[in-house]
């Protein structure tokens, strides 16, 4: 092969997506720490769900990372913690999902991290799309 062209239809707006989740059960330090390979199983059967019932769905790539923040306590001092995460980045790619609009897209982001959330343990989600950026929480912890 000695060179590329572009693909037919290939070219349209950029749709970039991310779902953070964390890979510690609960807030405590003792919580159970899950592997990323969980979070990667967990959408894996997302989307073979989907594909199964003839649905649409969106793939990507994990990559693992940590969240490193700074809290204050009701006492009123101060105290740093970590936690690891799983993030889910991708885009809908024009070729693939020209025909699902932002809604469409969204509303699959709030699935699949949902899905990851209840298998994760976790209380919230956040998903990043386009220019956009929400947490998801569970109704019922």
């Amino acid at each position: 092969m000695t060179g590329y062209a572009m693909v037919p239809d290939s070219e349209g707006p950029r749709r970039e997506f991310r779902i953070t989740v964390g890979l510690r059960a609960g807030y405590g330090p003792q919580g159970r720490i899950y592997d990323i390979e969980e979070a990667v199983r967990a959408a894996h059967r997302w989307m073979a769900e989907r594909a199964r019932q003839g649905g649409p769905f969106l793939s990507g790539m994990f990559t693992r990372g940590e969240i490193i923040y700074a809290r204050t306590s009701s006492a009123g001092s101060a105290g740093m913690d970590r936690e690891p995460v799983a993030i889910f980045s991708g885009e809908a790619l024009h070729l693939a999902a020209q025909h699902l609009d932002d809604p469409a897209v969204e509303a699959m982001l709030n699935e699949l991290a949902a899905a990851m959330g209840r298998v994760l343990e976790q209380e919230e989600v956040h998903v990043a799309y386009r220019d956009r950026v929400w947490t998801l929480t569970v109704l019922n912890p």
